[in-house]
């Protein structure tokens, strides 16, 4: 735990906060002393009240609006971006991309860290992976200084219920990239540590834009570890193509053939050597079996 007043009272407002990447950077940043503003457009929500229980200032605000994100970012020394395509689509996190990198510029913000995705390639096709360069170049427009972090899978993918996980990465996610591909694996967890690295270290990690991975497996050497580690199979649903796209859109799919026929070389040194305690595919399954 962080010492209480160990950033000077510095405040880093998280957008998103009650995602499930905002909630896990809004406790590291508690956890190591910071002061933190949770961005949300239903502070009366649980999740925001969860975050509010742990010590933060939760303040409604809406990305979509600029005026209501300087208001947020007053007074603040940096500032977390992340946007969610499932909700506001990919012309949405444009615009709420950009609307928090001019609302950080207008209020002075020190330090802007924009969680990105995907393996660094431009041009993939892959909506939200393309959005983000878009996103990325109009912050370096705008002159915050900027830590971008990249990560292409979660580990939270195997078993949060929102992603679907017996439909999307335990069925049709191997079936349209291939069972023995390797994909960069992290944890939100874990990328909430080295955001907050970030923050704590500005002179090392501003300008900079880091791809993530603690862990390179397969979808079969995933489905491996797990069986291993809690004597079952990964619960598996085999639904069609088409009705998967239906309920979540086209961009998961082309995602997964845009990595079968692109493979990427995925490297877990500079992750682990931001932070070393990061875990494997092994770990994690093993801590969120228990």
């Amino acid at each position: 735990m962080g010492a209480v007043g160990e950033h000077d009272g510095r405040v880093i407002a998280v957008v998103g906060a009650t995602g499930l990447q905002g909630r896990a950077v809004v406790r590291r940043l508690l956890a190591q002393g910071w002061a933190v503003r949770a961005l949300t457009r239903n502070p009366e929500g649980d999740a925001a009240r969860g975050l509010a229980a742990l010590g933060a200032e939760v303040v409604k605000s809406d990305s979509a609006d600029r005026a209501s994100l300087e208001k947020s970012f007053a007074g603040a020394h940096g500032v977390y971006n992340v946007q969610n395509h499932h909700i506001s689509g990919l012309d949405g996190e444009m615009e709420q991309g950009r609307n928090v990198a001019d609302a950080a510029a207008a209020a002075g913000v020190r330090h802007l860290v924009y969680a990105s995705a995907g393996p660094g390639d431009r041009g993939t096709g892959v909506g939200s992976w393309d959005v983000k360069f878009a996103v990325i170049d109009h912050i370096r427009q705008v002159g915050v200084p900027l830590t971008v972090l990249r990560a292409t899978a979660f580990l939270e993918l195997m078993t949060e219920k929102k992603f679907y996980p017996p439909a999307s990465v335990w069925h049709l996610m191997p079936k349209l990239m291939g069972e023995d591909r390797p994909v960069g694996w992290i944890s939100v967890e874990d990328m909430a540590v080295i955001a907050e690295k970030a923050f704590a270290d500005p002179d090392t990690y501003a300008g900079r834009e880091l791809g993530l991975a603690s862990d390179v497996r397969s979808i079969n050497e995933c489905r491996a570890i797990w069986r291993d580690v809690t004597g079952k199979a990964p619960r598996r649903f085999p639904m069609p193509v088409w009705l998967f796209e239906r309920f979540s859109g086209t961009d998961e799919t082309t995602m997964w053939r845009w990595l079968r026929d692109n493979p990427v070389e995925f490297d877990t040194r500079l992750t682990l050597e931001i932070h070393p305690d990061a875990r494997t595919a092994r770990a994690w399954v093993a801590a969120s079996s228990r």
